[in-house]
Formats: C-alpha cells, sequence, structure tokens
C-alpha cells in the first residue's frame, strides 16, 4: 500500500507539471463589453441575427474545445458515481466499516461520539480512497483544460480543508440522521427530509461567514465605480446590506463569479477577482442583478424546499432498498439494522445511483432559478450587452448551443444561445432604454 501510494505521488507531481505547461488558452473573447453590428438597434433589429452574431464571437476552434471540455463532464459524471458507490462497497466488503464502528464504540461511550468518530475515519478513509479520482477531476483536468491556478500543493491543501469541514458538518447531519433512524424507525424518511431543508438554511446562514473565508481572502471592494453601481442596484431592489467585498479566486481559478450570499443578517455581495478585472462595468452590472435576482426572488428559500423534497424521494428509496431488497447483503456484512452506523458505505452508494439518475431533476429545479435570474438581471441592470458579453465569457466551460434535449438533460444553467436570445429579445422590446453603443471604429 505504501509502495502505491509513493507512486501515485509522483505521478500526479508529473502530470501536474506536465498539465501546467501544458495547460491551453480557454475560449475568450476580447475586454470590453461586445456588440456585434447585427446586435445594433435600428429598425432592421432581429433578435436570431443578432444572438448569431455573439456566437461567432467565439472561433470555431474555441467552441469545439469548450464543448469537449462540457460534454466529458457528462463521462465524468458517470465515472464519478461508479467511483463513489466503488469505493463505499470496498469499503463494507473487506470489513472496514464494521471495525470503524467497533473502534468507536470501544473509546466511548455516547452514541452521538460514536458516530461521530466513525463519520470521521469513514471519510478519512473514503477521501484516501478516492484522491486519484479527484486529483483527475479536479486538478489534472483542470488544468488541461486552463480552468485551474493552483499548484499541486495548493490543490492537495483546499482538498484537506474541505475533508476537515466535510467531517464536522456530516458528523452533525449524520447524526441527526441516526437519531431521526432510532426514534422513529420506519416514519424517519420525513423527519430527515425537514431536517434536510432546515440545515440548507442553516448552511446558507454560516456559509459566507465562516466557511468561505476558509478558501478565500474577502476584502472590501473600494470606492469607485464599481462599488458605487452595485451599491446602487442593491438599494434599487431592497437587498439589506451595505457589505460589498471581493476575493481572491483567481488564486484557484480563471472562471468569473459573483454572489449574494447569507441569510439572517449575513447578506453579502461578494465578486471574485477576474470579474473585476476580465470585464467591463456593464457586464460587472448584469452579473450582479442576475444574482441579486437569486436573493429577491428569494431562490435560497425555494431551493431548500424543493431540494429537499427531491432528496426525501431519495430518503425514501434507500429505506426501501436498504431494508427489504438488501437485507442479506447487510447482515453479511455486519450491518445490524437501519440505525448501524456501520451501514453508512451501503447508504451513500444508494444515494449516489439516485443522485445520478435524478440528475435532469436537480438540475431542472436549478435551472429554472437561474432563468428567472436571468430575465432579473436584465431588468434591473438593464445592461442587455453587457449580460450577452459575459454569457459569452462563460464559454470557456459551458457548451455553447446545445440541442434541446441535451440542455434539458445536463444543464442546471440556461445554455450560452439561451441567455444571449434572452437579452436580444429584451433590447428588442426596450431600445430607449440602452445608451446608443459607439459605432465600431
Amino acid at each position: 500500500m505504501r509502495s502505491i501510494l509513493c507512486g501515485f505521488a509522483l505521478l500526479m507531481l508529473v502530470a501536474g507539471f506536465a498539465a501546467r505547461a501544458a495547460a491551453p488558452d480557454m475560449p475568450t473573447i476580447p475586454p470590453g463589453t461586445q456588440i456585434p453590428d447585427a446586435a445594433r438597434p435600428g429598425p432592421d433589429f432581429d433578435v436570431d441575427r443578432a444572438t448569431e452574431a455573439y456566437l461567432a464571437l467565439l472561433t470555431p476552434e474555441q467552441r469545439a474545445r469548450s464543448n469537449a471540455y462540457f460534454e466529458g463532464g457528462y463521462w465524468v459524471n458517470f465515472w464519478d458515481t461508479c467511483y463513489t458507490i466503488g469505493a463505499c462497497l470496498l469499503i463494507l466488503v473487506v470489513g472496514w466499516s464494521v471495525r470503524l464502528r467497533e473502534r468507536a464504540a470501544g473509546l466511548v461511550r455516547w452514541r452521538w461520539l460514536q458516530i461521530a468518530l466513525y463519520v470521521a475515519g469513514f471519510f478519512i478513509l473514503w477521501w484516501l480512497l478516492s484522491l486519484p479520482w479527484s486529483w483527475y477531476m479536479g486538478f489534472y483536468r483542470e488544468h488541461q483544460y486552463g480552468l485551474s491556478n493552483l499548484s499541486l500543493g495548493g490543490w492537495l491543501v483546499e482538498q484537506l480543508k474541505g475533508l476537515i469541514i466535510a467531517i464536522i458538518a456530516f458528523a452533525l447531519f449524520i447524526n441527526v440522521i441516526y437519531a431521526f433512524i432510532r426514534r422513529a424507525q420506519a416514519r424517519w424518511v420525513p423527519w430527515a427530509t425537514a431536517f434536510v431543508f432546515v440545515f440548507q438554511l442553516f448552511f446558507a446562514t454560516v456559509y459566507p461567514v465562516f466557511i468561505a473565508p476558509v478558501f478565500n481572502q474577502f476584502k472590501p471592494l473600494p470606492a469607485g465605480e464599481v462599488r458605487e453601481a452595485v451599491l446602487s442596484l442593491a438599494r434599487a431592489n431592497q437587498i439589506p446590506t451595505d457589505h460589498v467585498a471581493w476575493f481572491d479566486a483567481s488564486k484557484q481559478t480563471t472562471r468569473i463569479s459573483a454572489n449574494v450570499s447569507g441569510l439572517f443578517g449575513t447578506t453579502r455581495v461578494s465578486l471574485n477577482d477576474n470579474l473585476l478585472e476580465k470585464t467591463s462595468l456593464p457586464e460587472i452590472k448584469a452579473v450582479m442583478g442576475h444574482e441579486m435576482g437569486h436573493y429577491v426572488l428569494h431562490h435560497s428559500l425555494r431551493h431548500a424546499v424543493y431540494l429537499a423534497l427531491a432528496y426525501g424521494l431519495g430518503f425514501f428509496i434507500l429505506d426501501w432498498l436498504f431494508n427489504r431488497r438488501l437485507a442479506g447483503f447487510r447482515t453479511r456484512h455486519g450491518i445490524t439494522d437501519r440505525g448501524d452506523p456501520a451501514g453508512l458505505p451501503l447508504a451513500i452508494a444508494i444515494l449516489s445511483a439516485y443522485l445520478f439518475v435524478a440528475q435532469p431533476l436537480f438540475n431542472r429545479i436549478i435551472y429554472v432559478a437561474e432563468a428567472e435570474a436571468d430575465v432579473f438581471g436584465i431588468n434591473a441592470s438593464r445592461e442587455p450587452y453587457g449580460w450577452a458579453t459575459a454569457s459569452m465569457r462563460l464559454a470557456s466551460y459551458r457548451k455553447l448551443d446545445p440541442g434541446p434535449i441535451e440542455e434539458f438533460l445536463f444543464y442546471d444553467h440556461p445554455s450560452g444561445r439561451n441567455r444571449v436570445h434572452r437579452a436580444m429579445v429584451w433590447l428588442k422590446e426596450n431600445p430607449q432604454a440602452v445608451a446608443s453603443p459607439a459605432p465600431p471604429k
């Protein structure tokens, strides 16, 4: 085992340097808000022609590379599910799960602490088994496509931080779930579903204050036209905060992003440094209008409700399989009943399979909210050119022009074509609301 781990570490080091050295430039468009001739207002303005003009900003080679990354993600998701199921079954079949349970029971007598110790041991073991796949998926592949700025050491540090946070969060989460199982027995599913709803709201409140700063430095956005534009949007849309921050995402990724996060007094508007450095003010206003739409339309609350119900369906399937169809398998591997923490690997394997099959459902829940935020953002910012340009920049890791079935099954955000088209529809209906762009030089 030591030889295998040492060999893999050497492979990671060599391949990591090779991937960083060979990292290509991803699809991009020139700095500044882009306004193709066909998208300029006029009596012959046509929404479809304007949309095609924006899509033509990327060369065929750039689009092919973006498509390859996104379409490869379909297979990455499939193999990620297979890897997770395989790692969980290995932990169960070789007896590691039962030994972890017995070791935890021998160290402490409190049931909640036994489960917490089991969760810690399980996640450490799972993290080690999953490290090769995580390295390929989160480091090597991201560098292949020029989307990561992390060194191998930096990536490993972030993985370890994530492991510690996962142990703490899931020690709490799984303890509560098993408490429901012990007390409610066969009626645990509704209680667990309700707790998922509460847990999501709790996480949304805690994340911006305590978790996000573990990975990035957040600093107040300096006074200037960007800060004033963001605060003006916030005031106009009744967002109760004057806390506008920027964070150093460029140390990790080349992606642009922003968010309005937090609940119950923790609300914060955050922009990453890539957005500030790589885009124009109209783009920033359009992106922030979108993010503020999530807040104003209460998408965090709605997501908590809908996603909890979707997870509740998964819990129902888990309970049915765990107790009726896999009873013999459980017994052979030392799992006593549904309340035995040693059964956690089997439960995670079942839920992973469910989440893969149900991915279109989860995608659709998020997609609908993202489409609503798109509309809100264009209306709030009144920057259709900024939104269309920002949408084209996102083509660095999202396939720009999928078919309708592909978009329905695999997309949790509207496609680039969809978003640009929406902006051009708004422009056609509101031509006087946009300052006349300067003619091309």
